[in-house]
C-alpha cells in the first residue's frame, strides 16, 4: 500500500510539474477541455437537476415534523454550493472521464505509442498527462458552477410546482442565504477533484497491463480510485474550511 501510494505522489508531482511549466500544447489543452467539460455537461446537469429535486422533498419531508418547512431554500442551496453539488459531478466525472482516460492511455501503452513518443523525444508527462490534469483542475469548477445553478433550480421546481412555495419567495430567501463563501468552498474543492479524476486516469493508465483484459482493469481501478479519493478528500477539505471559518 505505501508502495502505491509514493507511486501514485511521484507521478503526481511529476504530472504536476509539468503543467506548471513550460513547454505547452494549447491544441492538447483545448481539445481535452472539450472533451471533460463540454460533453459531460449533459450527464452533470440531469444529475444535478435530480440531486436538486429529491434534497427538496426530503428537507421539507423533515422540516414538516418540527414546523421548520420553510428553511426548505436555504438548506437546499446551502447543501448544493458546499457538498452535493461538487461531489456529485466529481463523481459523475470519475466514472465517465476517469475511466475513458485511463482507457484512452491504456491503449497506446499497450500498443506501444508511447514508447514511440520517447522514441520521438517527446515527453509523455507534458504531451498526454499534463493537458489532461489542466483540463481537468479548469473545466470541474465551471461544471461545479453549472450543477449549482441547475440543482437549486430543481429544488425551486419542485417546491413551487409541488409542494406549494411562492415563486419569488423562494428565490428571494436563497439568494439572501446564499454568501461568496459557500461558491468558493464548492469551486476549491472542484479544483482538487478535477486533478484527482485527471491523475487516476492517467496513471492506471500509464500502468495498463496488455490485452483488453489489462486496459478494462486499469478504467476500473481509475474509477475506483479517483471515486474513494474524491469522498475522503472532500472530508478532509470540509474539515479544514470549518476549522478555519470558510
Amino acid at each position: 500500500m505505501l508502495g502505491e501510494v509514493g507511486r501514485v505522489s511521484i507521478f503526481t508531482a511529476r504530472a504536476a510539474l509539468a503543467s506548471f511549466t513550460p513547454r505547452w500544447y494549447p491544441a492538447q489543452i483545448f481539445r481535452q477541455m472539450i472533451a471533460i467539460g463540454f460533453y459531460s455537461l449533459p450527464v452533470v446537469g440531469l444529475s444535478a437537476i435530480f440531486i436538486g429535486a429529491a434534497l427538496a422533498l426530503n428537507i421539507y419531508e423533515g422540516g414538516t415534523r418540527y414546523g421548520a418547512e420553510q428553511f426548505v431554500p436555504q438548506i437546499v442551496v446551502l447543501g448544493i454550493t458546499r457538498e452535493l453539488g461538487v461531489v456529485i459531478t466529481g463523481l459523475m466525472l470519475a466514472g465517465r472521464v476517469s475511466a475513458g482516460i485511463a482507457a484512452e492511455v491504456g491503449a497506446m501503452r499497450v500498443t506501444e505509442q508511447i514508447d514511440a513518443l520517447k522514441t520521438l523525444s517527446a515527453n509523455p508527462f507534458r504531451y498526454l498527462y499534463a493537458p489532461r490534469f489542466l483540463a481537468g483542475i479548469i473545466t470541474l469548477p465551471l461544471l461545479v458552477i453549472v450543477a449549482d445553478i441547475i440543482g437549486v433550480m430543481g429544488g425551486w421546481a419542485v417546491s413551487v410546482y409541488g409542494l406549494g412555495f411562492d415563486s419569488t419567495t423562494y428565490l428571494r430567501n436563497t439568494l439572501d442565504f446564499l454568501t461568496f463563501d459557500d461558491v468558493l468552498v464548492g469551486i476549491i474543492k472542484a479544483v482538487f477533484f478535477g486533478g484527482i479524476i485527471a491523475i487516476m486516469g492517467c496513471y492506471h493508465g500509464d500502468r495498463s497491463k496488455a490485452g483488453a483484459t489489462g486496459v478494462g482493469k486499469a478504467a476500473t481501478f481509475a474509477m475506483v480510485g479517483a471515486a474513494v479519493l474524491i469522498l475522503a478528500f472532500n472530508y478532509a477539505l470540509s474539515t479544514l474550511f470549518v476549522e478555519i471559518g470558510l
